[in-house]
């Protein structure tokens, strides 16, 4: 007898009303429906998808017009500051000059100097360092060559040794003896009074100038270093970056018989106050005068911290301050400060 295997399930007992035909032709459907419901599946993810990318995009779009509507109603509330006429910039700088003759009637040049000729020197030497550091290189240099015939004659290594702790001192020492010859040579071992001789000597720029004639031969001049350069831009007395015409700008707005100790007090206050940095304007005297304020610390008390030299109790620059220094002398070179 043949053995006639057993038939599975489906095979063996379609369902109930349904023949043989009817299941094959179904079963030939579902197979033929299945890549379209994929299909319909990934469309509706796919269009899933762009909704969220929509919504984010138009929730970004929502946020950031808030953001600008936010932003212009506040610069709608802050009030906008009107131009300020020539007459009104001249009456605020020389207010600022008279407020900062206040803080400190005891600005000076923080050059150590005797005659116009260490003038000359420690200005010549003070490029790319402090004043201090010159101040405390300088006796021993002063000490080797008084005049400019001594120091003409110095040999070339000796000099760049003795003021090796300014800095660039190959460079500083050979303007250093070419301006000594010339003093020598041309103008009998004296320096000269007037700005267009000076600027002539090797090493000697407009600025070198300016503060030995104003300091050594009383002649006007105004100092536009580092620190003057900075507070004259946030002043607002100038917009220029070039030293000489910032220099031009100022001299206009004040009487030439200011020119020298305005130098000195501008340079005084960027020192002790008003630092390129973090300047510290919650303690600075001139704040209402100032259209910089708020660029630096405006916390009265951590303001305080930031100031400097006698102002922050700590040691001058110079090591022999003139009378009527409220802070301490400078410490010679290599001593600790005290």
């Amino acid at each position: 007898m043949k053995h006639t295997p057993a038939k599975t399930t489906e095979e063996a007992a379609p369902p109930a009303g349904r023949n043989g035909a009817e299941v094959a032709t179904s079963r030939a459907a579902i197979k033929k429906a299945a890549p379209k419901k994929a299909a319909a599946k990934k469309t509706v993810a796919e269009k899933t998808a762009a909704k969220k990318t929509v919504t984010k995009k138009a929730t970004a779009k929502t946020t950031a017009t808030k953001t600008t509507t936010a932003t212009k109603k506040t610069a709608a509330k802050a009030p906008a500051r009107k131009p300020e006429s020539r007459v009104a910039l001249v009456r605020r700088a020389r207010r600022i000059n008279r407020e900062l003759a206040e803080l400190y009637p005891y600005a000076h040049p923080e050059l150590d100097f005797t005659n116009p000729f260490e003038l000359l020197v420690a200005t010549v030497l003070s490029a790319q360092t402090t004043d201090l550091r010159v101040n405390q290189t300088t006796p021993a240099l002063f000490a080797a060559c008084p005049t400019p015939e001594d120091m003409a004659a110095m040999d070339p290594e000796r000099l760049e040794e003795l003021i090796r702790p300014t800095g660039f001192f190959r460079a500083k020492a050979r303007s250093l003896l070419g301006l000594s010859a010339a003093l020598r040579d041309r103008f009998g071992g004296e320096v000269p009074g007037r700005l267009e001789d000076l600027v002539t000597l090797p090493g000697v720029g407009r600025k070198t100038a300016n503060v030995v004639l104003g300091n050594a031969f009383g002649v006007p001049g105004i100092t536009v270093d580092t620190h003057f350069g900075r507070l004259a831009r946030r002043f607002g007395w100038t917009a220029q970056e070039d030293p000489e015409k910032v220099e031009a700008d100022v001299a206009a707005l004040f009487p030439k018989s200011e020119w020298t100790m305005l130098s000195h007090r501008v340079v005084f206050h960027g020192r002790r106050v008003c630092h390129s940095r973090k300047p510290a304007c919650g303690a600075c005297g001139i704040a209402p005068l100032c259209p910089s304020y708020g660029e630096g610390e405006t916390d009265p008390e951590k303001a305080k911290k930031l100031l400097k030299y006698e102002l922050g109790g700590q040691p001058g620059q110079r090591l022999n301050p003139p009378a009527g220094y409220p802070g301490r002398p400078a410490p010679p070179l290599g001593a600790p400060a005290a």
